[in-house]
C-alpha cells in the first residue's frame, strides 16, 4: 500500500511510498516497472518528478480542481515489498528514445524502432518483454500496445521467414503469441495478415 495518495483530479492520481535503500537508478527502475505494470505514465518514472502539493488547485481545469491527499500509513517500504521482476527484460526496457542510440540519425523514430526490434529479436530476446519496452518507449503514439505488437511481431515474421520457416507455421505462433490478448478469430486472421505483410517487405528488398 502506498504512504499516501494524491487526487490531482478526477480520476488521476500520484501514489507516494516512503522507502528505505532505494539509489536513484534502483527507483526509476522499480518506477517503470510498475508503470508497464498498472498502466502509469511511463514520463513519470524518473527521480526529478515534482508533485502536486495538496491544499492548492490544479488550474489546468475549468473551474479549477482542488488536490487532496489521502494517507494509508506510516510504514517504510523495501525493494522486496515490488515484487515486479520482469526476468530478463532489465536488459530491453529502453528509457525513451533508446533506438536513437544505436541508428543513424537520419533515420525516423520509427525506423530507429525497427532496427532495434531486429536487432534485440536477432540476439533472442523475448518477443513478449520486447513489446513491453518498445509500447513504454513509445508513450508518445495515440496507441503505443498496439504500435509494439505490431512492430514485434512483423518484425520476428520476418526473420523466421528468412530462416526458412514455412508461412503457415509463422502464422501459427503469431497467432498463438497474441492469443491470451486479443479474440480467437481476430488473432488468426491478424496473424495471416502479419505473415503475408513480411513476406511481401522480403520480396520488395529481393526486388530492389
Amino acid at each position: 500500500m502506498p504512504t499516501a495518495i494524491i487526487v490531482t483530479s478526477q480520476g488521476n492520481y500520484q501514489l507516494l511510498w516512503r522507502v528505505e535503500v532505494f539509489d536513484f537508478a534502483t527507483q526509476e527502475q522499480t518506477l517503470k516497472r510498475l508503470a508497464l505494470a498498472f498502466g502509469g505514465d511511463p514520463a513519470c518514472t524518473d527521480c526529478n518528478r515534482v508533485i502536486r502539493v495538496p491544499g492548492f488547485h490544479n488550474r489546468k481545469y475549468e473551474p479549477a480542481l482542488p488536490v487532496t491527499v489521502e494517507y494509508d500509513g506510516d510504514s517504510i517500504a523495501h525493494l522486496e515489498d515490488f515484487p515486479l521482476s520482469f526476468g530478463s527484460s532489465d536488459a530491453v526496457l529502453p528509457l525513451r528514445g533508446i533506438a536513437r542510440q544505436v541508428t543513424n540519425s537520419k533515420q525516423t523514430q520509427s525506423e530507429q524502432d525497427w532496427t532495434w526490434v531486429i536487432s534485440e529479436l536477432t540476439t533472442g530476446k523475448d518477443a513478449a518483454q520486447l513489446t513491453q519496452a518498445l509500447a513504454f518507449g513509445r508513450a508518445d503514439k495515440p496507441n503505443p500496445l498496439y504500435y509494439a505488437q505490431r512492430t514485434v511481431d512483423i518484425a520476428s515474421a520476418r526473420l523466421a521467414l528468412l530462416a526458412g520457416s514455412p508461412i503457415q507455421e509463422v502464422i501459427a505462433t503469431l497467432a498463438a503469441r497474441r492469443i491470451a490478448e486479443l479474440p480467437a478469430a481476430l488473432c488468426s486472421a491478424r496473424a495471416r495478415e502479419i505473415a503475408h505483410t513480411a513476406a511481401r517487405m522480403i520480396v520488395r528488398k529481393q526486388i530492389a
